[in-house]
């Protein structure tokens, strides 16, 4: 096996470091490659070699950078992933617009998400239209939760989470803007959960206008 040449590992991981710290994100094998000037085949090798000696988490890519970079950002990189209706269920528009640096102290550990808040059946809930949903990704949901998820008919919404309804067979998707849509609830028969929301990032000029 071909030996590692000690100054290109300390690059590589170097690179990685400063990367997840200005971007608070893992570069890509090509982007490691570009920035230590080797090719990817190599940049993968050496990739491998801080994964195996516990420098860095490598499977399939970089999945994570060093810890020690994490514990000096104590941040999260979570995707802006478009607009979800709070209304009647609707296809979302899922591409990231960008990444978003969030406070491991403020929004917690975990895979986080933020979706763009469209709608105003859940003002009761503080969820304005405009606002961003910072969402944490767990296919479980507790009765009383607010949840991202698909109906059957692969179609996006967001409510709160009333639980299963074992008589019609249907699980239970609540409104919570009793003003304008006392008491509705959206019923269906197939759920998939994508995530709770666990805090809402406000523009508070619009409070306001």
């Amino acid at each position: 096996m071909r030996s590692k040449d000690p100054q290109l590992l300390d690059a590589v991981l170097k690179f990685v470091n400063g990367y997840y710290r200005e971007y608070h994100d893992s570069p890509t094998t090509r982007q490691v490659a570009a920035g230590v000037g080797v090719a990817e085949a190599t940049a993968r090798r050496y990739l491998v070699e801080l994964s195996d000696t516990g420098m860095l988490d490598y499977e399939h890519g970089i999945q994570s950078a060093p810890e020690s970079a994490k514990c000096m950002t104590g941040y999260r990189a979570a995707p802006l992933v478009g607009s979800v209706r709070c209304g009647d269920p609707t296809a979302k528009e899922e591409y990231v617009e960008e990444y978003v640096s969030l406070p491991e102290s403020i929004f917690g550990k975990g895979t986080l998400y933020i979706l763009r808040a469209s709608g105003r059946s859940m003002i009761d809930a503080g969820i304005d239209d405009g606002d961003l949903v910072v969402i944490r990704k767990t296919e479980e949901a507790e009765k009383g939760s607010i949840i991202g998820a698909l109906d059957e008919f692969g179609q996006n919404t967001l409510k709160r989470y009333g639980g299963y309804d074992s008589e019609t067979g249907s699980y239970l998707l609540e409104y919570m803007n009793e003003k304008e849509y006392p008491g509705k609830v959206i019923r269906v028969k197939q759920l998939i959960v994508q995530g709770v929301a666990k805090r809402v990032i406000k523009d508070l000029e619009k409070l306001t206008d």
